[in-house]
């Protein structure tokens, strides 16, 4: 009996064998030469960045700008940038690494700025402040500090009350259109704002008229055009005799109807 059931074995294991040898063998494995790595795209963007987040657009970081920001992570920040008290701290426990921006190349004829807005040209205040920052020019901001809606005149008038009183060099106000800034602002004494939405403009005010206040419509122009307005007008200054005579005669008539 029991070689019956080896003979029945060994027939059952030939049938298999024979079967197994009709079926087709599976492709070889790739050698590890030739394994294809496939990087998956969230990772991919991440790969040779130097920075986890860039907020190198701003000059004052919070808290909240920092949300979600890991342990040892990389910051991209301005040049000049400050931190709230509460920023610092997440800053120092977090081991944030922060990379600053290079600060640019610039001709600048001026070494300070005012800088103001109302709710409409906040956003590209605060943009310009970061541009002007990395320029290394000392900013001091007017406000407004949001979008909420508020009156032009008080943040032109603050603006332009900081370059009469010499507290600046110039200054730099932004509405919707420009045009009612420039009007507040040219009733404080000893200001000479100019509303300019061309390289052309900025330079000619800042060359023949001595303008101190430049004004802008975040309407009017792309940020980038802004941007090459603003370095025009503050690497441009008035130097020839007969366009210092003509401004000196528009303070005089300022003078005459000063009370």
């Amino acid at each position: 009996m029991a070689d019956n059931n080896k003979e029945t074995r060994d027939r059952v294991r030939e049938l298999v064998r024979q079967v197994l040898a009709t079926v087709p063998s599976e492709a070889e494995p790739a050698s590890a030469a030739t394994v294809e790595h496939v990087v998956v795209n969230s990772l991919k963007a991440s790969v040779g960045k130097a920075w986890d987040r860039d907020e190198s657009s701003k000059t004052l970081l919070t808290e909240d700008d920092l949300r979600g920001l890991g342990e040892g992570s990389r910051l991209r920040v301005s040049a000049n940038v400050k931190f709230t008290s509460l920023a610092q701290d997440i800053v120092n426990e977090r081991g944030i690494e922060l990379i600053r921006k290079e600060a640019r190349q610039t001709s600048a004829k001026v070494r300070s700025v005012a800088i103001g807005s109302d709710h409409g040209g906040f956003k590209t205040k605060e943009q310009l402040k970061a541009y002007l920052s990395d320029l290394g020019l000392n900013v001091r901001d007017f406000g407004t500090d949001s979008e909420a809606a508020v009156d032009y005149p008080d943040f032109a008038h603050a603006v332009a009350r900081s370059v009469s009183g010499n507290q600046v060099d110039i200054g730099i106000i932004i509405d919707g259109a420009g045009i009612g800034s420039a009007m507040t602002a040219n009733k404080v004494p000893n200001v000479r704002a100019a509303q300019c939405y061309s390289i052309a403009l900025a330079k000619n005010s800042r060359e023949h008229n001595g303008a101190n206040v430049l004004t802008l419509g975040s309407g009017q122009n792309s940020f980038e055009e802004i941007k090459a307005i603003v370095d025009a007008f503050i690497s441009t200054e008035i130097s020839e005799e007969r366009h210092k005579k003509r401004v000196a005669k528009i303070d005089n008539i300022e003078k005459q109807y000063r009370k």
